[in-house]
């Protein structure tokens, strides 16, 4: 059975919220290009291509998972990227461990002359965002430690978004 938008509630009712375990385990993006997508993605970001079918679809990830990154060109062959005003993917969000690596992908992206969008401390992360080859956007990203998240008084969060000092995340690289 389907609800549409217009049968839902205006107001949700309260329900058990989701497991905290559950964690978003890979996107699938449709590309225009899937060689160029796959370089960017392995060559660039550092993602292991895990397989390829054909010349339609490729996996890709981190630590030898199955996927975190599809790539395929079913209906997206040789297409356009996604247009402003448009609905669909904002950005894709890639969680880094630690503040170090998050230098490291930055260092990768100068070295093969990626351009960035920009770069935002938000509080409570330190964020880099960029365009893959398709135009999709990225946020490339390392989480702060919870206790040092922003609060107001009433315990909520404070986030917000100021410059991100990418020479002192680069100067990460110069320490053991």
């Amino acid at each position: 059975m389907t609800i549409s938008q217009t049968e839902r509630p205006a107001q949700a009712a309260t329900a058990e919220p989701i497991h905290p375990a559950t964690r978003i385990g890979h996107v699938h993006l449709k590309v225009a290009d899937l060689d160029r997508a796959i370089w960017f993605y392995r060559d660039v970001l550092g993602f292991a291509l895990q397989q390829r079918y054909g010349r339609e679809a490729a996996f890709l990830s981190a630590g030898g998972y199955h996927h975190h990154i599809g790539l395929n060109v079913w209906e997206s062959r040789g297409g356009p990227p996604p247009a402003p005003g448009t609905t669909g993917l904002y950005h894709l969000a890639l969680l880094y461990p630690s503040r170090r690596e998050l230098a490291r992908a930055l260092k990768r992206l100068f070295d093969h002359g990626w351009s960035i969008d920009g770069a935002s401390d938000h509080g409570v992360s330190e964020a880099i965002y960029l365009r893959d080859a398709d135009g999709n956007g990225l946020e490339l990203y390392v989480d702060r430690d919870p206790d040092r998240w922003p609060r107001r008084p009433d315990g909520s969060l404070a986030m917000v978004t100021r410059p991100l000092d990418l020479p002192g995340l680069l100067r990460e690289l110069e320490t053991a």
